[in-house]
């Protein structure tokens, strides 16, 4: 008999019982100097790719504030995935900036104006080619606004991945049980969008393959995969001067507990 049948029946059957759990509860936003701000290009993007934001906030107290680039294209869905939005953010403790009085898609205007406002430490966004058409204009909007910026402004500017996965990320970050379950909890409250397609409950499955991947992305080729069950990919760069710049000269891997001091 094989061995690791059990070990596949249970993941399997973790993932069958999980199909009826649900979550509440809010987390107050932290009031801090430095502010974290995450440009979604749709409501549950900053769950999937929240793991550093997450870890930022609770592990040196950043505010994190979410900022809803669509509401997505299905117009009667809005509403709703707007109040969904603020349930996740709620729950995980993020902020919600929304730079209109509807629905529309935010513009380069609209976000420049929000970088005005914030003096951002740090951004993330969708990498160039994230896939989906959402993703990529997105990355495309959040470097338009920045050129717009005088010189004096900078952050640091971190690409996130979903769709697509980048061939070149510079940073692999651990995630622990507690906070993969967290942001599992918070895109469950994106109820209307995961009763069509149950992909919370895949999440951890995503973050494992991660730590396949970036052991050698990250590390590098034939390197010695760390000893993580979790992790989330990103690359990290610099918009200073007007320009954007390379960050990190080789790749860096950030295990729970590690200072993030030398990275932001």
């Amino acid at each position: 008999m094989n061995p690791y049948l059990d070990f596949v029946k249970s993941i399997q059957a973790g993932i069958d019982e999980a199909r009826s759990l649900s979550v509440s509860g809010k987390t107050e936003p932290l009031a801090s100097d430095s502010t974290v701000l995450l440009f979604s290009p749709h409501p549950d993007d900053e769950c999937i790719t929240g793991l550093l934001p997450l870890r930022l906030m609770r592990e040196t107290g950043r505010r994190v504030v979410n900022i809803p680039v669509t509401f997505g294209s299905n117009v009667e869905r809005q509403s709703g995935r707007a109040a969904e939005l603020q349930d996740a953010c709620e729950f995980l403790g993020f902020g919600i900036h929304q730079d209109r009085d509807n629905y529309a898609s935010l513009d380069a205007d609209g976000v420049a104006r929000t970088l005005r406002e914030f003096q951002p430490e740090i951004i993330f966004m969708p990498h160039k080619a994230d896939w989906n058409s959402r993703h990529i204009s997105t990355h495309l909007l959040v470097m338009e606004a920045l050129a717009s910026l005088d010189r004096e402004f900078s952050c640091v500017v971190v690409e996130t991945e979903y769709w697509g996965a980048m061939s070149d990320p510079n940073l692999l970050v651990e995630g622990d049980a507690e906070s993969v379950a967290d942001l599992v909890g918070a895109i469950s409250l994106h109820a209307g969008e995961v009763a069509r397609n149950p992909y919370h409950l895949l999440l951890p499955a995503w973050m494992q393959d991660n730590v396949r991947r970036g052991g050698e992305l990250v590390g590098g080729q034939g390197g010695v995969a760390p000893d993580f069950s979790f992790a989330t990919l990103y690359r990290v760069s610099m918009w200073q001067g007007g320009e954007h710049r390379p960050e990190l000269e080789t790749g860096a891997v950030l295990p729970i507990g590690e200072d993030f001091d030398a990275l932001f």
